[in-house]
C-alpha cells in the first residue's frame, strides 16, 4: 500500500504567484539546507501555504517549551514579491524527511504537482557534504538535471565549485530524488550542497550562509546578509533541541535495520 499524503491548504485562497522558484530545506546533513531555508521564511515573513502528514512519519512526538506534545511536520511557505522585479518563491521546510524509499518518492511527487500547479519550471534541493573536519570557509557545490542551468551556477562570481564529481556519492532523500524525478516531469532543477561538519549533533551555520550568500548573488532575492548571521544563531538554538531528539530516533531505526540486514546472512 503506497504511503498516503494529507495536504492541508493553511490559506483561505491560493496565491497567484510570479515565476516562482521553488527552494527546498529539510533536514539533512549538517541540516544546512533547512536553516538556510529557515531563514529566508523568517526574513521575508513568508506565508505558510500547505502543511503535510503521513503514517509514515517517526512514530514519535516533540514535547515543546508549554509541555505540549507537538507533532513532527513538513510545511511549504510563499512569498510574493509584488512586482518588484524578484521572482516569488515557494520555501519547502519542516522538521523531518520522509523515512524510507516508497513515502520519498511518492511525496516528492505530490511536491512536483504543487510546483508545476504554480508553474514553477525550476527546483533548488539543499544539503550537506559531511566533512571529518569543520571547515572554515565552506564551499557550495553543484549538481543539476539540466546542462545550461548547471552552467548558469558555473558563472564566475557565484562562488559555485564546478566540479562535483567524485566528490560526492548518491544524493540520498528529498535533495535528490526532487531534482531526479524532476527531469522525467518537464521540471529543471538544482542541488546545492554546502560542505559542513559530518558529525550527527553539529549544525553547519557557515554552510548554510555561504548557500544563501549563492541565492543571493544568483537572484538578488534582498536577503539581508549582514542581518542573516545573527538570525541563524537563533534558529541553531531552536534546532538543536529537535536535532539531538532526531538524532536518537535515527540512531534506532538504524540498529533494527542493521539487525534485520544480519538476518540474511547464512
Amino acid at each position: 500500500m503506497k504511503p498516503r499524503w494529507e495536504l492541508t491548504q493553511e490559506t483561505k485562497t491560493l496565491p497567484k504567484l510570479d515565476r516562482p522558484l521553488f527552494i527546498e530545506g529539510l533536514p539533512g546533513i549538517g541540516n544546512v539546507g533547512k536553516i538556510a531555508v529557515d531563514f529566508l521564511v523568517d526574513e521575508f515573513k513568508a506565508v505558510k501555504l500547505y502543511s503535510f502528514f503521513c503514517t509514515k512519519f517517526p512514530h514519535s512526538v516533540f514535547v515543546n517549551d508549554q509541555n505540549l506534545v507537538e507533532m513532527p511536520k513538513i510545511e511549504l511557505y510563499y512569498k510574493k514579491f509584488n512586482g518588484e522585479g524578484t521572482r516569488d518563491l515557494l520555501l519547502l521546510t519542516g522538521d523531518i524527511q520522509p523515512i524510507d524509499e516508497e513515502s520519498c518518492f511518492t511525496f516528492c511527487e505530490e511536491i512536483l504537482t504543487i510546483a508545476k500547479q504554480f508553474n514553477c519550471s525550476e527546483v533548488i534541493t539543499t544539503g550537506g557534504i559531511g566533512m571529518q573536519h569543520v571547515p572554515d570557509k565552506p564551499r557550495v557545490y553543484c549538481t543539476s538535471n539540466d546542462a545550461a542551468l548547471l552552467k548558469e551556477y558555473a558563472q564566475p562570481g557565484l562562488g559555485v565549485e564546478k566540479t562535483i564529481f567524485g566528490v560526492v556519492g548518491p544524493i540520498i532523500g528529498v535533495s535528490g530524488v526532487l531534482i531526479g524525478l524532476g527531469r522525467k516531469r518537464g521540471v529543471k532543477g538544482v542541488a546545492l550542497l554546502a560542505e559542513t561538519f559530518g558529525h550527527p549533533m553539529y549544525l553547519g551555520i557557515k554552510g548554510a550562509q555561504e548557500m544563501l550568500r549563492v541565492l543571493e548573488g544568483k537572484y538578488h532575492l534582498g536577503i539581508s546578509l549582514q542581518k542573516m548571521g545573527k538570525e541563524i544563531i537563533r534558529l541553531e538554538q531552536e534546532l538543536m533541541k529537535k536535532t539531538k531528539e532526531w538524532a536518537q530516533v535515527a540512531e534506532q531505526a538504524g540498529a533494527k535495520a542493521r539487525q534485520k540486514e544480519a538476518g540474511y546472512i547464512g
